[in-house]
């Protein structure tokens, strides 16, 4: 009998490896092993190869899998409720007062959990999160096997989880003691922007990440009136009272970003802070849009988020995806700025750098982790097909995503969830749904 050399071989029309920029290998296959990316080479070598598993997607590209920088998974249960708000209108008199008659350990899993087998079915292998109850966030990570970033949401205020910042980040570390060791399961510290957070907490933040080596996750710069506010109460702009206190480094991950001038980019730049771009909520709440071209010709790490269901109101990533090359362009009256290649690095490697992975994940390469996506180009719909990376971006849709493997396990085949029951999903949706509007 063989001996079986690889766990599993996937022959694909196309390989968008992000590499480089653009960069597409044809009827190639990618073979895996304990979760890893052991080997690419043209299709006919590997006839000869032994695996357990082999799959030919005759007409699909395969890519690393979406990396969604910023999102509220547990949100997704409040989607739809208060639309066509302004933000603080939308936090203050709807988001906000529904959260403290709902949100709870089984909120938070199963709106969690929801919120992941859309994604999964959308391609994305990657959550960086922030909300509440972060063992249910963490919980419903590990049952869905998505590579999940936990962020331990800091407030000054009380709500149903904690009291004062103090009781946020205490109770938030107890929670991550349960999860150290777990390789798909990150906690990382997310004081929740500028307005919320005092210079104290921010101080304590900055230490305690220092010291347990954790990334910083925060809303900075989202609105004009959050800028304005700043300038009223604290004499300056959230970014220079940030500089101030410490916390501009590497380790920061800044949600938004969208009303930087000149000065401000270079100051990210120079301090390697990473950007969560998300152009949907933005738009939606119409808060501008981001200086994502200038932040990416600073050298700045942008990547892609979905915010939460709450404001967007679907976590699809190849939408956002689209969305952050068209907005670019028409930020900037150049049709050439954010190109469908790099749109594709920032759902991916860009994202993968921000959050520190981007050795283990974010492009097709061996060594790497095998998180990845299989897109069905042979619809009608991206019918003819010249440039699969364009496709991509500005023609395929989450429907067409068929396969999705993290380290290597399937998540996702032939559009059906492998770790996630859909039906019993929905039923809990709408249980919730009845109970909300109960309230």
């Amino acid at each position: 009998m063989s001996r079986t050399q690889y766990d599993t071989l996937i022959t694909a029309r196309w390989i968008i490896t992000v590499e480089q920029d653009g960069e597409v290998l044809e009827n190639h296959t990618l073979a895996i092993r304990n979760g890893q990316i052991a080997a690419i080479l043209p299709s006919e070598q590997a006839a000869a190869l032994d695996a357990a598993e082999r799959l030919d997607l005759g007409h699909h590209v395969l890519m690393p899998g979406l990396i969604n920088l910023h999102g509220h998974s547990a949100m997704t249960l409040l989607r739809g409720l208060a639309d066509d708000k302004a933000l603080m209108d939308w936090l203050n008199n709807h988001i906000w007062p529904a959260e403290g008659k709902h949100v709870r350990d089984d909120f938070v899993f199963d709106g969690s959990s929801l919120a992941m087998a859309e994604m999964i079915r959308g391609g994305t292998t990657t959550i960086n999160d922030m909300y509440f109850y972060h063992a249910a966030m963490a919980r419903a990570g590990q049952a869905a096997g998505m590579r999940t970033f936990v962020g331990c949401s800091i407030l000054e205020f009380p709500t149903n989880y904690g009291s004062n910042a103090d009781d946020y980040i205490n109770k938030g570390m107890a929670e991550r003691s349960e999860f150290l060791g777990e390789e798909l399961i990150t906690f990382t510290l997310a004081p929740h922007a500028p307005y919320t957070v005092s210079d104290a907490t921010f101080r304590k933040v900055i230490d305690l990440a220092e010291r347990e080596d954790m990334l910083i996750h925060c809303h900075i710069h989202e609105t004009a009136d959050e800028v304005a506010g700043s300038v009223k109460e604290h004499q300056q702009r959230p970014l220079a009272r940030l500089e101030k206190l410490g916390l501009l480094s590497p380790r920061l991950i800044a949600a938004h970003m969208v009303h930087l001038n000149a000065e401000e980019i270079e100051l990210v730049a120079r301090h390697g802070v990473s950007v969560a771009h998300n152009p949907a909520s933005n738009m939606k709440l119409a808060s501008g849009i981001a200086p994502v071209q200038q932040l990416l010709a600073a050298g700045v790490a942008v990547g892609i988020g979905t915010d939460g269901a709450a404001s967007n109101n679907k976590l699809d990533m190849m939408a956002e995806t689209r969305l952050a090359a068209l907005l670019a362009k028409v930020g900037t009256l150049d049709p050439t700025a954010v190109p469908a290649a790099t749109a594709i690095r920032m759902a991916t490697l860009n994202g993968a750098r921000a959050l520190g992975i981007a050795d283990k994940v974010g492009s097709v390469a061996v060594g790497k982790q095998a998180d990845l996506i299989a897109i069905d180009l042979s619809a009608l719909e991206t019918a003819p097909a010249f440039d699969p990376v364009s496709h991509v971006v500005y023609a395929a849709g989450r429907e067409q995503v068929s396969h999705v493997w993290v380290k290597g396990r399937a998540l996702l085949a032939e559009r059906k969830l492998q770790t996630l029951d859909e039906d019993a999903l929905k039923a809990r949706g709408e249980d919730w749904r009845n109970r909300i509007l109960a309230r």
